[in-house]
C-alpha cells in the first residue's frame, strides 16, 4: 500500500513538473515570437519601396480616431488633479506652487501614461480587429500570393504611425491638461491665464520634456506592435477577431506599464 502511494505521488510530481516545464517553454516561445516580429519590423522598415500613402492614411486615422477622447480625458485629468491637490497645498500655504506642480506631474508621468492607455484601448484594439479580420478572411494570404508584401504594407505603416502619432497626442494632452488645471484653479480662485501658464511653464525644465517624449515614442511602438502582432497572427474563425482585439488591448497596456517602469529607472540613473 505504501509503495502504491509513493508511486502515485511520484507520478503526480512528474506530471506537475512536466506541466510547469511546458508552460515555461510556451512563455519562452511567446517572447521569442514577439522579438522576431519586432526584428522583422525593423528589417522591413528600411526596405523600399516604402508605403508612404498608407503610412499617411494610418497616421491620420489613428490621430483622428483618438483626438476626441484624448481631449476629454486630458481636460478632466488636469481639472481633477488641481481640485484634489489644491486643499492640501492650501493647508501649507503653498497654493502658488499649484500650476508648477500640476504641470510637472502631467508632463512627466500622468499625461504620457494616460494618453498611451487610451491609445492602447482605442487604437490597439482597432488594429488587432482589422488585421485579425483580414487574416480570417484570407486577405493577407491573398496579398502574399500576389507579391504585395503584406507585412510592409499592413504592419510597418501602422507601427510607424503609432510611434509618431502617440507622442503628438501626448503633447496635445499635456496642453489640454494644463488648460483643465487652469479651469480648476479658477473654481475657487481668480488667476489669469497668462499668469497661470507662466507659472506652469517656468516650473518645467528641458530634462522634463526629453524623457517624456522618448518614452512616448516607445509607448506608440509597443501599442502598434501589440495590435499588429495579435491581429497578424490571429487564428482562423470569426471568434479570433474578438480575441485578437482583446489580447491586443491587454498586451499593449501591460507593455506600456513595463516601458514606463524601465524609462523611469533609466531616467533616474541618467539624471
Amino acid at each position: 500500500m505504501r509503495s502504491n502511494l509513493s508511486q502515485s505521488l511520484k507520478k503526480s510530481v512528474v506530471i506537475k513538473s512536466s506541466e510547469s516545464l511546458n508552460q515555461f517553454q510556451a512563455v519562452l516561445n511567446g517572447v521569442a515570437d514577439w522579438w522576431l516580429f519586432l526584428i522583422r519590423f525593423f528589417k522591413e522598415l528600411f526596405h523600399f519601396p516604402f508605403e508612404f500613402n498608407e503610412f499617411i492614411r494610418q497616421g491620420y486615422k489613428i490621430g483622428n480616431k483618438s483626438l476626441g477622447l484624448v481631449t476629454i480625458t486630458g481636460f478632466i485629468m488636469g481639472l481633477v488633479l488641481t481640485i484634489q491637490s489644491r486643499p492640501t497645498l492650501a493647508d501649507f500655504g503653498a497654493e502658488s506652487w499649484l500650476p508648477g506642480m500640476v504641470a510637472i506631474s502631467i508632463v512627466r508621468e500622468i499625461g504620457p501614461v494616460i494618453t498611451a492607455l487610451i491609445c492602447a484601448g482605442k487604437v490597439g484594439s482597432g488594429i488587432g480587429a482589422e488585421l485579425g479580420s483580414m487574416r480570417v478572411t484570407e486577405q493577407i494570404d491573398a496579398m502574399e500570393v500576389s507579391g504585395t508584401h503584406p507585412f510592409r504594407f499592413l504592419v510597418v505603416t501602422r507601427i510607424l504611425a503609432t510611434s509618431i502619432i502617440v507622442p503628438i497626442l501626448v503633447f496635445y494632452s499635456d496642453f489640454i491638461g494644463i488648460i483643465g488645471s487652469y479651469v480648476g484653479a479658477n473654481i475657487d480662485g481668480d488667476v489669469t491665464l497668462q499668469l497661470f501658464l507662466m507659472q506652469a511653464t517656468s516650473a518645467l525644465e528641458f530634462s522634463d520634456l526629453i524623457p517624456a517624449t522618448i518614452k512616448s515614442v516607445f509607448f506608440g511602438l509597443v501599442i502598434g506592435l501589440a495590435g499588429c502582432y495579435k491581429g497578424y497572427n490571429a487564428n482562423k474563425g470569426t471568434e479570433s477577431v474578438g480575441v485578437a482585439a482583446n489580447e491586443a488591448v491587454v498586451a499593449a497596456s501591460l507593455l506600456v506599464f513595463l516601458v514606463d517602469v524601465i524609462a523611469v529607472q533609466f531616467t533616474n540613473i541618467i539624471l
